[in-house]
This record gives structure tokens, sequence and C-alpha cells, in this order.
């Protein structure tokens, strides 16, 4: 803000938030800081892009004067958003009384004695969405951080399932044959002092488990080739 002897002009940067092909506008507020009547002036360097509303008037004392600015619609951007332009607010006393909405031109004019203030004021272009800062800690920080990976269940292929059951009945064959072998060697130890019925059935049972071992293992081995 710039308080001078006459007026106090708000804010010194008109900022418009740039969007090709739609226009924008910004507002500026003229307060008289004296016990007269003031008129004021609005000039800008570039006047076919700018429409300001009230360009001229008079502030009563004490009385704050709305400035309404909008940038004409632009068909392309400037590089970075960079504008150059520039606005100046003329201020003068005029007549207690005055009731012209539209001051005289020979007003403004410079002239020994006479005090016409001056204000300059920068244009800035703002992005018409810019993206919303996150908070360092926030919760919305946190939820765009490293990805957390969910370990979901492992679901068996039928392929996967016949080749467990395989393997399974390939350790319990080798099981009966390691078994059936050693009551072979206690048969052959029993043979040179007599043995008893119930050792040959148990060879004959054993026999006949590791034959279904091996034909199951045969099977798993043809489904998971048909596979």
């Amino acid at each position: 803000m710039f308080s001078g002897d006459l007026l106090s002009v708000r804010p010194l940067e008109l900022k418009f938030h740039f969007e090709v092909n739609k226009q924008s506008s910004c507002s500026m507020q003229l307060t008289n800081r004296t016990e007269q009547y003031v008129a004021f002036k609005i000039k800008t360097t570039n006047p076919k892009r700018y429409c300001v509303r009230p360009n001229t008037g008079i502030v009563l004392p004490g009385m704050t004067c709305d400035v309404t600015v909008t940038m004409q619609a632009q068909k392309e951007a400037p590089p970075d958003l960079q504008c150059k332009d520039k606005f100046l607010v003329q201020s003068v006393v005029v007549e207690n009384g005055a009731t012209l909405k539209d001051p005289a031109p020979e007003m403004f004019n410079k002239v020994p004695g006479k005090l016409i203030e001056e204000v300059k004021m920068r244009v800035v272009y703002l992005p018409a969405n810019p993206p919303s800062p996150v908070p360092e800690g926030s919760e919305e920080g946190r939820l765009l951080g490293p990805p957390h990976w969910t370990m979901w269940p492992r679901v068996s292929s039928p392929i996967t399932k016949l080749t467990e059951e395989k393997g399974f009945a390939i350790q319990q064959n080798q099981k009966l044959r390691q078994e059936l072998e050693m009551l072979r060697k206690d048969l052959s130890r029993s043979k040179q002092g007599g043995f008893s019925i119930m050792v040959v059935l148990l060879v004959g049972i054993l026999g006949i488990l590791a034959g279904y071992a091996i034909k199951k293992s045969e099977n798993f081995e043809m489904s998971c080739e048909g596979k």
C-alpha cells in the first residue's frame, strides 16, 4: 500500500490470473487522506489490453473509491508469464463541493506550485490454477510418499497343485522303498534263525503300498504333461 499526502493506494501490484482466451479482473482502492476533495486519473502503458472503471473521478474527504481493472482476453501467454505493463495513478486537490465525475484533463497538467501526486503500479500475471503446496508432514504428503506394496495371497494354479502332490508322492514312494529294503534285510537275517508269518505279511503289505505309490506318481506325471 502507498500512503501519499492525498490518496492511499492499494495494492501496489495488480495481479491477474492469466488464462488464454479469458478475461481476468482485479481491483484497487483509492482512499482520500485529506479533508479536501481529491480528483484522480489512472493511466496505463498498454491501454488496448486493459479496461479501467472508473479511470477518473473525485474522492470525497475520508472516503474510498473502488476501481476495477479488467485485462482483455489474450490469445497467447507471454514467456514465463512475465509482464512489463505499468499503471500510473495521478491525484490532485480540487475545490470543495466539486461533483465532476470526469475531471478535465487540464486538472492534471504539471504547473509550478501545483501538487500532482503520482503512484506507479506494476502488473503481475499468475497461473490460473496454481498447484496447492503440501505442508511437510501432512496427511496428504504422507499419501504422496513412497508407495506401500500390499502382499496378496498367492493363488495356486492346477499345475502347481499337481506338482506339489507329485513331489509328495515321490517322497512317500522313497520312504516306502527304504522301509521295504529294511524289512528285506531283516527277513534275510531271519532266514538263518527262522521267521514268523507276521514278517511275511508286513513285507507283502509294504510291497503293495510301494507299488501303489509308484503308480500314483506316474499318474501325476501324466496329468502334469497333459496340463
